[in-house]
């Protein structure tokens, strides 16, 4: 089950989530990883019974276009179809929105993972938090 919520419903879970895959796992300084956008971020909670086992959010950056970030699933949910839901569910909602246009910064080693929904990369890879990111973009069908 995938849930869409707000930052104040969202933020003990997806927090640990964080916490564990991004500050624990990959080395990211705690204050680089919570940010100004949580608050008006909708952020996607991946559940397996009633664990709480992956994150994802998505913040309108400008008008009709919208940013996707700290995609997590824990380690022990990886390659069992979380983050494709996850990401799926962040994308359905930015149709929902009426955004046209997502953008991301991949990890180099995720880029394969994105590019299977349509992502593209754009732009050279650069550092990020201590890790090389790219940038990916997707357009999004008109539906209306």
């Amino acid at each position: 089950m995938i849930l869409i919520q707000n930052w104040q419903e969202a933020s003990k879970q997806a927090g640990a989530i964080r916490q564990k895959v991004f500050i624990e796992e990959q080395g990211v300084p705690w204050e680089l990883e919570l940010d100004e956008f949580d608050p008006i971020a909708w952020h996607a909670l991946a559940f397996w019974k009633d664990q709480c086992i992956g994150t994802g959010r998505l913040i309108e950056v400008a008008q009709n276009t919208g940013q996707i970030g700290r995609m997590a699933v824990l380690a022990d949910f990886r390659g069992q179809g979380f983050g494709m839901a996850i990401l799926m569910k962040l994308i359905d909602q930015a149709d929902t929105q009426g955004m046209s246009t997502l953008t991301l910064h991949s990890q180099v080693s995720a880029i394969p993972f994105y590019e299977k929904f349509g992502f593209i990369t754009h732009g050279p890879i650069y550092e990020e938090a201590g890790i090389p990111h790219r940038n990916m973009i997707l357009l999004l069908p008109i539906t209306s």
